[in-house]
C-alpha cells in the first residue's frame, strides 16, 4: 500500500486525480483518521413510517455529500437483508440490491472516499456479504489494510483515490478477515457513544461500546440521532425535531463535550434524517473548511 504526502502530492501535480478530494482540496492530504464525516443512520430505510430513519435515498445522500453510510442487515432465509429490528418491521430489500446502488455512485464519482458501517446481529455467515461486494463490484473498490492501523497510518484522501481503494467497511459483530479481508472490525477501530439517545441522554460523549474501551488510538463516532420513547423500551425517530437535532448549535454542542473529554472532534457524527437541518455545514465546519 502507497502512503504519504509525497505520493499525494505528485498525483495531484501530474493531473492524475482532480484537485479535490470529497469535495475540497485541503482534504487531499488529511489521514482518513483525521476527518470528520456526517453520516446517515440506517442509510437505507426511507420514508415516513415509525421505523423509517432518512427522508432521502442513499444516492441522495451521497449526492448531499454525506460520505459514510451505516445499515442494519438481518438474517432472511439464510442471507442478509436490509432489514430494520426485524424483516416483518421493516424490509428495504437484499443486500445485492443496496451495495449495487452504491457502487453505481461510487463508479460516477471518482474523488470520493466512503466509509459504509453493517450491522449483522444475526451472525450471518460474513462470505455472503463478501459475494454481495463482488457480486455488485463493490469489491474492487475495498480498501484492505496490511495490519491493524494506528490512527497516524491510515492513507491519506488522495491515496486511497490514486490507489482505486475508495470504500472501508467496517462491520459492529461476527465478522471474519480471515475469510473477508475488507470488512472490518468496527470495535477494533472505533469507540461509540451511547445509541438510539432520547432527549435524556442526548448531548453527551461517553464511551459506551465497546465495554470499557480506552479513546488512546481509536476513531470515535458520536450518535446524534434524537429518539422518542413511546413505551418503556420502544424508541422511534423524531423527525419533527430533525432540522433543530442535525442543527450546528445542536452537533456542536456535543462535539464540543467530545473535544474536552478526547481533545479531538468525533469522526463520524451520525444523523438520522441527514436532509433537514446544517448536515454538510457542519461537517465542513468541524473538519475547518470553508
Amino acid at each position: 500500500m502507497r502512503h504519504g504526502i509525497a505520493l499525494s502530492t505528485l498525483a495531484l501535480a501530474a493531473g492524475s486525480l482532480a484537485a479535490n478530494c470529497n469535495g475540497f482540496a485541503e482534504l487531499c492530504d488529511r489521514r482518513y483518521s483525521n476527518i470528520t464525516f456526517a453520516g446517515a443512520h440506517n442509510s437505507p430505510f426511507v420514508g415516513i413510517g415509525p421505523s423509517d430513519n432518512q427522508f432521502t435515498s442513499p444516492t441522495d445522500q451521497l449526492n448531499q455529500g454525506v460520505r459514510f453510510l451505516q445499515a442494519q442487515t438481518q438474517d432472511k432465509d439464510g442471507n442478509p437483508e436490509m432489514c430494520h429490528t426485524s424483516c416483518i418491521l421493516e424490509d428495504a430489500g437484499n443486500l445485492t440490491s443496496y451495495l449495487g446502488e452504491i457502487k453505481a455512485w461510487v463508479d460516477a464519482n471518482p474523488n470520493e472516499v466512503i466509509t459504509l458501517l453493517i450491522t449483522n446481529p444475526d451472525a450471518i455467515d460474513i462470505t455472503k456479504y463478501g459475494d454481495a461486494f463482488t457480486s455488485t463490484g463493490l469489491a474492487t473498490y475495498v480498501f484492505t489494510p496490511s495490519g491493524q492501523l494506528t490512527l497516524d497510518e491510515w492513507p491519506t484522501l488522495a491515496d486511497m483515490i490514486s490507489n482505486g481503494t475508495r470504500v472501508v467497511v467496517f462491520m459492529d459483530y461476527n465478522m471474519d478477515t480471515s475469510k473477508v479481508p475488507y470488512i472490518l472490525d468496527e470495535f477494533g477501530y472505533w469507540f461509540e457513544t451511547p445509541f438510539s439517545p432520547t432527549k435524556d441522554n442526548f448531548i453527551q460523549c461517553n464511551i459506551d461500546r465497546p465495554a470499557g474501551a480506552s479513546a488512546d488510538g481509536r476513531m470515535f463516532l458520536a450518535n446524534h440521532n434524537l429518539n422518542i420513547e413511546i413505551l418503556p423500551d420502544v424508541l422511534i425517530p423524531d423527525p419533527a425535531q430533525a432540522a433543530d437535532t442535525n442543527s450546528i448549535a445542536s452537533i456542536t454542542s456535543q462535539t464540543d463535550i467530545c473535544v474536552q473529554n478526547y481533545g479531538r472532534n468525533p469522526n463520524v457524527v451520525l444523523l438520522d434524517f441527514v436532509s433537514q437541518g446544517d448536515t454538510i455545514a457542519v461537517q465542513n465546519q468541524l473538519n475547518g473548511l470553508s
